[in-house]
């Protein structure tokens, strides 16, 4: 598990990184920034929603699959990646694109 701790921490170390959750196929947070609480509500909720999506995704092409959810709202973005029944759950900061 060294890859992924380092993985995450270089992850984690970006500024506009607010935490990240890693949870097992049962829902249940494995490893988190947040408390357990918080990490547990992130995780009830967006796993639901990444079950849907991927069976949108499938039912609109059933040799595609889900690969990352990425959710933008006003002050946060939520990207979720399943990945081997564990879901990979990381808020950021939204940072507006800028047109050059």
């Amino acid at each position: 598990m060294g890859e992924v701790e380092e993985t995450l921490q270089r992850i984690e170390a970006q500024g506009s990184v607010l935490g990240t959750i890693i949870a097992n196929a049962d829902g249940i947070p494995i490893r988190s920034t947040f408390d357990n609480s918080k990490a547990a509500k992130y995780v009830d909720s967006l796993r639901q929603l990444t079950l849907m999506a991927r069976g949108t995704v499938r039912d609109i092409d059933p040799e595609n699959e889900l690969v990352v959810l990425r959710i933008s709202a006003k002050n946060q973005e939520i990207m979720v990646g399943p990945e081997n029944g564990y879901l990979l759950i990381l808020l950021q900061r939204f940072e507006k694109y800028s047109r050059t």
